[in-house]
């Protein structure tokens, strides 16, 4: 039988009544464009001004979205969503720094959370960013710069900052590895996005030999995605590795479209909605066609496309929680899915950030955004928010 996601005691039986108005509140001042627009402008402002706001911000879009400030503080969170089977996925959520130290110790960060991780057996997985401990201004110029056959550029001044760049990826798998800990890597824009594959690539093929340890992220509002899905696929054959992917739909699409607008080159991105769709579907049916080869977890808010990932698990014969197959989505959205799931004994997780308020407002400007312009994510959240403060009440 295919999980429903209509069950909204099932959705939110770890929220209290009170909370679920909380984000009521929060979610219906989201559905107003204008306001989310001058909060995203003015949040990161008033901060630097210090003025009294980090406290009206932890209790709104900060409770919603994230699960602390601290490594220490997500443990509750891990620890409820723990209780009703459900996963975690920890992200330190700090980016946008550009120098050295900040990289060493972003670096640092990531393997401390790893090593965390380990200790807790519901984290399986945690996120990284590249640009975390990366110049983006370094991986523009390897994203453009000729390469030679090697797939090295010929910029000699750089060669060493990319060196470390490498050494502070390996150091971070490496870590992975010897902890059992999943690394998904997530994606970035499109002009810095192939030396961001090239790196990922690289590391599967160094500690995917046995198992996967470190995920490539893939965004199918690209057009060009499917068949770079396919093309790691016959790389990793080639060099014997388990290929290990996260499905995503995408986060950067306005800023896509106004690069390749400003630069007056073709938009990577997919004509409509549809073919995103269709691209997303036929990634999740090539990537269980080829379920031996490869482990790809399905982070979609897309009801449609997770309800696909089960019922081709169940068409195969396969279990629900099988060790390739995962289903995410994030903290504070589509409780519905995750929630639902986990019940039906899938393998699921939440997406969940943690990190100093000032260093994951970037983040939450990122959630409050996609909350207005994802089509009716905001609607649907709602009417199952007030779907279930009504049965309760009744009840």
């Amino acid at each position: 039988m295919a999980p429903s996601f209509d069950n909204t005691e099932t959705a939110f039986a770890y929220k209290s009544s009170k909370e679920l108005k909380n984000a009521r509140l929060l979610l219906n001042s989201m559905h107003y464009p204008w306001l989310v627009a001058l909060g995203t402008r003015l949040t990161p402002f008033v901060l630097k001004t210090g003025l009294p706001v980090k406290n009206l911000i932890r209790r709104t879009i900060f409770n919603q979205f994230v699960g602390g400030e601290t490594l220490d503080e997500t443990k509750e969170v891990c620890k409820l969503l723990a209780s009703h089977n459900v996963k975690v996925i920890l992200d330190y959520g700090v980016e946008g720094k550009e120098d050295e130290e900040s990289f060493d110790h972003a670096t640092e960060q990531f393997i401390r959370v790893i090593e965390y991780a380990a200790t807790q057996p519901s984290i399986p997985f945690i996120s990284i960013k590249v640009t975390g401990f990366a110049r983006f201004g370094l991986l523009e110029t390897m994203n453009n710069a000729p390469r030679l056959r090697s797939g090295i550029h010929d910029h000699e001044d750089e060669m060493e900052e990319q060196d470390r760049v490498y050494d502070r990826m390996y150091r971070i798998c490496e870590a992975a590895a010897e902890k059992g800990v999943g690394v998904l890597v997530d994606a970035e824009e499109s002009w810095i996005q192939d030396p961001v594959d090239r790196l990922v690539i690289d590391m599967m093929s160094i500690f995917n030999k046995e198992k996967p340890v470190v995920y490539n992220t893939i965004q199918l509002y690209r057009h060009d995605r499917l068949q770079f899905l396919k093309m790691s696929h016959r790389i990793a054959k080639q060099k014997q590795f388990k290929m290990a992917v996260k499905l995503v739909r995408g986060a950067y699409m306005e800023k896509e479209r106004k690069f390749a607008e400003t630069n007056g080159t073709p938009s990577p991105i997919q004509p409509d909605k549809e073919a995103t769709d269709k691209d997303y579907n036929t990634a999740i049916q090539y990537c269980m066609d080829n379920i031996n080869d490869i482990a790809f977890i399905v982070a979609s808010h897309n009801e449609e496309s997770n309800l696909l990932a089960a019922k081709l698990l169940s068409e195969k014969g396969l279990p629900h929680n099988h060790p390739y197959v995962h289903f995410s989505q994030l903290y504070g959205m589509s409780d519905n899915i995750t929630f639902n799931l986990a019940k039906d004994g899938y393998s699921v997780s939440k997406y969940l950030p943690f990190g100093p308020i000032k260093d994951v407002i970037p983040y939450l400007m990122r959630r409050a955004q996609e909350n207005t312009s994802v089509s009716g994510q905001t609607g649907r959240e709602l009417s199952l928010i007030n779907k279930e403060l009504k049965r309760r009440k009744a009840g």
